[in-house]
């Protein structure tokens, strides 16, 4: 028997944006473009890149999954769409999940290894503040992907799927 979709207000856009899966989105999106704005806004170096990288790239995939599953047009994408599109978003809650949590280890250590800087003698660009914003953003966009794949998965369990 196939999944069912969750009551949504109307069975409309805004009621599926409205819906725990959509807010949860929403929240990844500002999340994630707070960790964009902090790394980018900064001259950000060495391994930072690579938490730069998942930012973007989470960040770009939640918005194309969001903007996909709000006007309810998963059968058009390939491969990962139609019957597959809840699997699909479970897996890129997890693969975020993952990926971030490598994110927060490398902020938190350029944040540690930055730690210096924060003496009032200091006269050069210190980076501290920044990688310190950057983590702490991570660290509730990492949170934020983990509720919504437990969301997901208690939902399949119980046979329904989320509009979003």
């Amino acid at each position: 028997m196939a999944p069912q979709t969750e009551a949504v207000a109307g069975n409309d856009i805004a009621g599926r944006l409205k819906s725990l899966a959509g807010l949860l989105r929403f929240l990844q999106l500002l999340l994630g473009a707070g960790i964009w704005i902090a790394l980018a806004a900064n001259r950000y170096e060495g391994a930072a890149h690579f938490a730069l990288l998942v930012a973007v790239l989470f960040w770009l995939l939640t918005l194309a999954a969001l903007v996909v599953g709000a006007l309810d047009k998963q059968a058009l994408v390939p491969l990962a769409g139609g019957e597959h599109w809840p699997l699909s978003n479970l897996l890129l809650d997890v693969a975020a999940t993952l990926l971030y949590l490598a994110a927060v280890a490398i902020l938190a250590h350029k944040m540690e290894k930055n730690a210096y800087c924060m003496v009032k003698q200091y006269k050069y660009t210190c980076l501290y503040k920044a990688y310190l914003t950057a983590l702490v953003f991570a660290s509730l966009t990492t949170a934020a992907y983990l509720v919504s794949a437990a969301y997901r998965i208690v939902q399949r369990c119980r046979g329904h799927t989320p509009p979003v």
